[in-house]
């Protein structure tokens, strides 16, 4: 029998109470190679491990439907192997580009030390943690909740839509259009090389990460940056309730345009437009615009090494 135990410390480490799951396998599949469809449907209470889902027959949903079983080690290049599984773990695996959106609809999942490059993986699937692994993956995470993502490299032109209660730390990432319409989620100790991130979220905060491109965070609310680096051109625009907590900026031209905003900013920002309400605290700043505005902004800017404007 194998016991893969569940990680207290790490349960208790977690915001929004992802677990990994206990299971108990009492059956072994080793070194075998499937290519028929659903090669392993409703599989139970099994670890596979050196396993090979490939071949000429082309078959779909290799393990769907599958209940406690621990995946180890094995190579996938089958469209959707994992669709409804409920208590897995996938560990050591590969997953290439014929592996077409292979989570889905799946729940409570531990996944780790994996290399996955299969579009629209993880869809409508819950209770996830994700260690060590490397994704290449456009539509990476829709409509999902209670994730969890560990030291691992992302590459995804969305990243995460539509999906709630998050925690993030120790990724790079890089893609486009990423965390949109989000709610609940904490990031830590990475770094987002992303265009359009966090449009439209609510509750959202950010910690010792840097975030470089273009839009950052517009029509978001609820969004927190506490000890971030900014980069890149017309961030942080129509928010409400913005905060920026010892931050700097680069090349943040256009910045804050009829946003509610508490900010302090060490360092320049390039420019500063039009916004709404609140506070910016900056040592510098290249211009400020309070021009063709829409609506009234009330905004006090602090600037510490020169003069302060109202």
């Amino acid at each position: 029998m194998i016991d893969i135990a569940q990680n207290s410390a790490l349960q208790n480490s977690n915001l929004f109470k992802v677990q990994q799951p206990q299971l108990k396998t009492i059956n072994v599949i080793e070194n075998k190679t499937y290519d028929e469809e659903r090669a392993l449907y409703n599989v139970k209470d099994t670890y596979i491990k050196n396993c090979t889902f490939a071949g000429p027959r082309d078959g779909e949903s290799s393990l769907k439907e599958s209940r406690n079983i621990v995946v180890d080690s094995c190579n996938f290049s089958l469209r959707y192997p994992l669709w409804h599984s409920q208590k897995y773990i996938l560990k050591n695996s590969n997953l290439d580009e014929k592996t077409r959106a292979p989570i889905w609809y799946a729940n409570d999942g531990y996944i780790d030390s994996c290399k996955i490059e299969s579009v629209k993986c993880l869809r409508e699937c819950h209770n996830i943690i994700i260690n060590n692994s490397t994704i290449i993956s456009p539509e990476f995470g829709w409509k999902c909740s209670d994730i969890e993502i560990n030291n691992s490299t992302i590459d995804s032109v969305y990243m995460l839509f539509g999906t709630n209660n998050v925690k993030i730390n120790n990724i790079r990432f890089s893609g486009k259009y990423s965390f949109q319409y989000m709610e609940n989620l904490s990031i830590n100790n990475s770094y987002l090389d992303t265009k359009d991130a966090f449009w439209h979220s609510k509750n959202v905060t950010v910690k010792n990460s840097t975030l470089k491109g273009e839009y950052l965070a517009w029509f978001s609310e609820g969004l927190t940056l506490i000890n971030c680096k900014i980069i890149g051109t017309q961030p942080l625009c129509y928010c409400k309730n913005l905060k920026l907590i010892n931050c700097t900026m680069e090349g943040t031209d256009l910045s804050f345009e009829y946003s509610e905003v508490e900010a302090s900013i060490n360092g320049h920002i390039d420019s500063i437009k039009n916004p709404k309400s609140g506070k910016i605290t900056v040592d510098s700043v290249g211009e400020i615009i309070l021009e063709d505005s829409i609506m009234e902004n009330n905004a006090q800017i602090i600037i510490r090494k020169e003069k302060n404007i109202n």
